[in-house]
């Protein structure tokens, strides 16, 4: 299924193949700064960029050696001969695993950099679509106050905004490479190797190492990873609920040959979406394997290096996959605008209930005591919410109501448009213009009472 939604290119970057081919390009750019240096003869560099890896030979290395590096080195020195004994000079294992391993997530980041970009515009534009498409708010599962379902969107666009930025951020982190030999001293190989091979492979230098690149950048870029898993698990978990029976507000995309049970042929689930909490979940793991991988004894052990073999791999794949997945959501989701107009009136009008407390106390009424506007509110809120009938009409019926406000004041109050009327301010806080997409859904209601609903 990975294959199915992740790009093709997620799959290389990972692939042993490019992990190996990210070695030997950092072994040919060390050997590069030697020849700069005069310690390498400038004949030998010609070989040793011609040098191949031998898969094969490599596997029969690693049987004998239980080493990947010195497997690694003894393939490679096959195809160059004689001058193979300048390749790895005064390195340690760490200094190309290390830098080669930053190469790879450099190229990751780029992928994953797509995808959030991909996954704004399907937003930017589905908000544009919804903007004023009203639907209830809700507050721990209940009725609150009306918004739009193209505000939902527009949060969620601006959510993913900020974690494109927390992505750059990260990705600045681990692009850094290292090549200062045996515990960082540069004992056996020079500052000026590793400033003229970082910059060849289009990294810098870190500033200090150890035998490591200090696994503090990698948990910096793991954790984004679960930001934005955590982001997504967020909007999906929205869209199940939305999706449910009860309410049927959205629903995910459901191909005409699809089939949600084996046993009920009239199921309709919310699997991609589900997928994706899911997902989101495996990366957080994965994050707190990188937390702790940051504490190392002394030096540096290995505690890191079977845990990174798949948490590196994993989390950009799978990251890759759910955001892909969501992408398509958000661009095949269908929306119910009346079924949302038609649960705003379950509740009878009672998300206006603060607007007409606020009406209370403009002409005058104290907001707490016992006969406060609060009060006076709730006592025909909770009568409402009893079945007892409509909101408004309880209120009219109401003597310390009809005391202050006429009927039509009331009648005015129970307008959806206020709720409405600063979207547009909204979206042009985040960016969003329609010039962005042709052809909105809808146009601002001039008013839109329950009533007219």
């Amino acid at each position: 299924m990975i294959e199915r939604y992740s790009r093709p290119q997620m799959k290389k970057v990972w692939s042993e193949e490019n992990k190996f081919a990210k070695w030997l390009d950092v072994e040919i750019a060390v050997s590069e700064a030697w020849v700069k240096q005069g310690v390498i003869p400038r004949e030998a560099l010609p070989k040793i960029k011609l040098a191949r890896i031998n898969f094969k030979r490599m596997e029969e290395l690693l049987k004998e050696t239980h080493h990947d590096m010195t497997a690694f080195l003894g393939a490679v020195a096959e195809s160059v001969g004689e001058d193979a004994r300048f390749i790895h000079l005064g390195l340690t294992s760490s200094d190309v695993m290390d830098t080669a391993t930053s190469l790879q997530l450099v190229e990751a980041s780029a992928i994953l950099a797509e995808d959030i970009k991909e996954l704004i515009a399907a937003l930017g534009k589905r908000a544009l679509e919804y903007k004023y498409t009203v639907m209830a708010g809700r507050t721990h599962g209940v009725h609150a106050e009306p918004i739009t379902f193209g505000l939902k969107l527009a949060l969620w666009m601006e959510e993913m905004q900020r974690n494109r930025q927390r992505l750059s951020e990260a990705a600045k982190g681990i692009t850094v490479g290292m090549i200062s030999g045996a515990v960082g001293t540069f004992a056996t190989v020079p500052p000026e190797v590793e400033e003229f091979a970082c910059a060849k492979l289009g990294l810098a230098p870190d500033p200090v190492s150890n035998q490591v690149i200090q696994r503090d950048r990698h948990a910096h870029f793991m954790s984004t990873l679960a930001v934005i898993g955590g982001s997504l698990e967020k909007f999906a978990t929205e869209i199940r609920a939305l999706q449910k029976t009860e309410v049927r507000e959205v629903e995910e995309p459901f191909g005409s040959g699809q089939t949600g049970s084996s046993s009920m042929p009239h199921k309709k689930n919310p699997e991609l979406c589900e997928r994706i909490c899911g997902i989101s979940r495996l990366i957080r793991g994965y994050a707190l394997t990188s937390l702790e991988n940051i504490a190392l004894w002394h030096e540096r052990d290995i505690s890191h290096s079977s845990t990174e073999r798949v948490i590196f791999p994993d989390a950009c794949l799978v990251l890759d996959y759910a955001m892909n997945i969501f992408t398509g959501i958000i661009k095949g989701m269908t929306v119910y605008p009346q079924r949302m107009r038609q649960n705003m009136e379950l509740t009878r009008g009672l998300l206006f209930s603060q607007r007409v407390l606020l009406a209370l106390i403009d002409k005058g009424l104290p907001r707490q005591g016992e006969h406060s506007a609060y009060k006076i509110v709730q006592r025909n809120a909770m009568a409402t919410w009893s079945g007892t009938g409509q909101f408004i009409d309880l209120l009219k019926a109401d003597p310390e109501v009809q005391a202050v406000l006429k009927p039509e004041e009331l009648d005015n109050l129970f307008d959806y448009k206020y709720y409405t009327r600063h979207v547009d301010d909204i979206f042009k806080r985040v960016g969003l213009t329609a010039a962005q997409w042709k052809g909105s859904a809808e146009t601002p209601p001039e008013k839109l009472s329950p009533q007219s609903l």
